[in-house]
């Protein structure tokens, strides 16, 4: 049997539209520019992938809410706006011309807008032909404060109600947490807050996923102490690939500086990776690993005692 090798993409960037005030006080400013905004960053993770296809990638992972800024360091109804449709929105629809273009498997993290008006935080799969796999919505969200600043990403979206959608593609049996089969391989999605929860990553390798990935907007201290704790931990304890990826440096007008270190790790450790631009993040994986006896000698999934947990 030849070996499983899928060579797996993250970017690593932040909100590049060149005309975002100062100043808090003056973010009115770009109320009529939410269009701009988007399309600034759409030519910008085409750029991104483009880059990732020609090093060989077969999947990428973009970030959190990639065509935005992370607009949820305040309460502003006027984010709201660049909600979007999750198959034919301006967003997917550049994505999928994308996959089609390259060839490549895309996970594109959007803000989005059903048609009976509700928000969600969503991750949609796209595969190779333009065609949309899925979708996943973000089950945790997220209200606090930390030494670096507030979020408030329940002014903007809800909770996952596990209404995704029929898939053809979709191998879970968990409604909250899809499973695409997919060309490279089967993957799901836990985005951002929802790695810190137990069960998230169970749920997903339980259901089949081989490769998780993580799109994050997240920043702080006790973020980035975890970041790379709970994906070597989680790799390790479900036999799973975790691809984290996260936004590096400051956005204006917000005073916050996001910590980047996006990586991918599987159940030995950290996978090798190399950067053809910096805002690129390329690894190789081989799948076929996982079939592999665990070389700790470990059975956890044979020696678990669910009668009693």
């Amino acid at each position: 049997m030849s070996a499983r090798s899928v060579v797996v993409a993250l970017t690593e960037t932040r909100n590049v539209y060149a005309d975002m005030p100062a100043s808090l006080d003056d973010v009115g400013q770009v109320a009529d520019r939410l269009d701009a905004i988007r399309d600034a960053n759409l030519r910008h993770h085409e750029e991104l992938i483009a880059a990732a296809a020609a090093t060989g990638a077969q999947i990428v992972g973009l970030g959190e809410l990639f065509s935005a800024p992370y607009f949820a360091l305040h309460r502003d109804p006027m984010w709201r706006g660049l909600a979007e449709d999750a198959h034919d929105g301006p967003s997917v629809a550049a994505m999928r011309r994308c996959a089609q273009q390259h060839g490549i498997v895309i996970v594109a993290p959007i803000y989005e807008l059903t048609p009976d008006g509700r928000r969600f935080n969503t991750a949609v799969v796209i595969d190779e032909s333009g065609e949309v796999l899925g979708k996943y919505r973000k089950t945790h969200i997220p209200e606090g404060t930390n030494e670096q600043a507030g979020f408030a990403e329940t002014f903007y979206y809800e909770r996952s109600d596990g209404d995704l959608g029929p898939s053809a593609t979709n191998v879970s049996r968990n409604p909250h947490f899809p499973v695409f089969r997919t060309s490279v391989g089967t993957l799901g999605v836990a985005i951002c807050y929802d790695r810190h929860f137990e069960g998230v990553i169970a749920s997903l390798a339980g259901n089949g996923a081989e490769l998780i990935f993580s799109p994050a907007v997240t920043f702080g201290a006790q973020s980035e102490r975890m970041w790379r704790i709970e994906f070597a931990t989680d790799a390790a304890r479900h036999h799973v690939f975790i691809a984290g990826s996260n936004r590096r440096g400051a956005e204006p007008p917000f005073d916050v500086t996001f910590f980047g270190d996006s990586h991918v790790v599987g159940p030995d450790g950290e996978v090798g990776s190399s950067r053809p631009r910096p805002e690129v993040v390329v690894a190789k994986i081989d799948l076929d690993a996982l079939g592999r006896t665990d070389s700790s000698g470990w059975d956890l999934a044979r020696d678990a005692r669910p009668d009693i947990v």
